[in-house]
């Protein structure tokens, strides 16, 4: 089989608002982050395959005959379907020797890597390659560094195996996936990150293939078709907290304040909705400084909505009032009790502005980045194209 050497990227995800209450039925507005995770996938003749992760130290090779043996049916169909074959997983999960306690970055990423390489190839047609995945993201931050990982490998290995086409053409500098390659690779990703997650809502993965903005609604994810590009600092706290904990504590305050939680989730839905609409008006008519005005008053109050819901913490309060005092607009994004960060620039604020307000930011031991939201989804890439730096970490492996 002959494999083709590729460079591609998928991006990470912020949640714009409707955090915590999509849980409860409400409107939820993910957006593509541009910080991306870059994947290098060159073909070998040595007869191994091997995943190097230089983010989390990670660098593994197994020889195809090991990886031919973990392969039930040598002759059968490739796996059709979204569901996981629950006994490859149970075989490779003995394979790496990974128990319920050991759930660790390293372990979950190898899983998801052979579980979708070897589920795309038949025994008698594993290739012999070399991936490289190295990401601008933060794990562990919920700004889905894994979702990236796994659209990256699924598109990846669904080129690899000539299930679909590598898109660039020769003069390209990038270039993306038909709708119907799209779907396909959403699909792989979507097992890769119940491999990683267990039950995933399928946003992360989606953002990662589509970009943009979506819409997602009681388990339905919308993409939507056009929405403008908006610089924003990405703010990390550093502060770790458990999802699990913080949304149970939501359901616990709606149940125990109905009639005063109800109307927060309310509003919480219509501030979605109205940022949608004007995200829309930014596509079919000349921006405006009142579009800006309406987004900053929504990040705004959408803050507040959160600290009602017991989902803030102080370092968020701190991102809100130090970007504040330089006349910009804060929320949290994805969970809340510490984590992550978003705060809008409009297109006029200074690099001076953004400069002082990151060094205000990191002296409170935060990280911070300046990026965009609303950019493509995954992408194959020229060598050209990418980033030097990048590049040089690639081309190490």
């Amino acid at each position: 089989m002959h494999v083709k050497d590729c460079i591609l990227s998928a991006p990470g995800k912020a949640i714009l608002h409707g955090e915590h209450a999509v849980v409860h039925g409400k409107v939820a507005l993910a957006v593509s982050l541009n910080l991306r995770t870059y994947l290098k996938l060159k073909a070998t003749n040595d007869g191994k395959v091997c995943i190097n992760l230089p983010n989390i130290n990670s660098f593994l090779c197994w020889d195809l005959t090991e990886l031919k043996l973990l392969v039930s049916d040598p002759c059968g169909k490739k796996e059709e379907g979204s569901l996981l074959n629950a006994e490859l997983v149970k075989r490779l999960r003995e394979f790496l020797g990974i128990t319920n306690g050991n759930l660790d970055t390293s372990s979950m990423a190898t899983l998801a890597f052979l579980y979708i390489y070897i589920s795309m190839f038949r025994s008698s047609e594993l290739p012999s390659l070399t991936m490289t995945v190295w990401s601008e993201l933060p794990t562990g931050a919920g700004l889905g560094s894994s979702a990236a990982f796994s659209v990256c490998l699924a598109a990846a290995l669904l080129c690899a195996s000539g299930t679909i086409a590598t898109p660039l053409k020769e003069s390209e500098h990038n270039a993306r996936w038909c709708q119907e390659d799209l779907e396909l690779i959403n699909s792989w990703a979507f097992r890769g990150e119940t491999i990683i997650h267990g039950n995933p809502s399928g946003v992360d993965n989606a953002v990662g293939t589509w970009g943009g903005m979506l819409r997602f609604l009681s388990g339905k994810i919308i993409p939507l078709s056009r929405v403008p590009l908006l610089r924003i600092l990405l703010t990390n706290t550093k502060v770790p907290r458990s999802t699990k904990v913080l949304v149970a504590g939501v359901k616990d305050k709606i149940n125990k304040f109905p009639t005063i939680m109800t109307p927060v989730l309310d509003s919480v839905d219509a501030i979605s909705c109205t940022c949608e609409k004007v995200l829309s008006e930014m596509t079919s008519e000349p921006i405006t400084g009142e579009h800006y005005k309406i987004l900053e008053e929504l990040v705004d109050i959408n803050q507040h909505h959160l600290n009602v819901m017991g989902v803030g913490h102080p370092t968020l309060d701190t991102l809100c009032r130090v970007t504040l005092t330089r006349g910009l607009h804060s929320k949290l994004t994805g969970a809340g009790g510490g984590g992550c960060g978003i705060t809008l620039l409009r297109p006029e604020t200074s690099a001076s502005v953004v400069q002082n307000t990151v060094k205000d930011l990191r002296d409170c031991g935060f990280d911070c980045w300046e990026t965009s939201i609303g950019g493509p989804g995954v992408q194959q890439h020229s060598p050209h194209s990418v980033k030097e730096d990048i590049l040089e970490i690639l081309n190490q492996y």
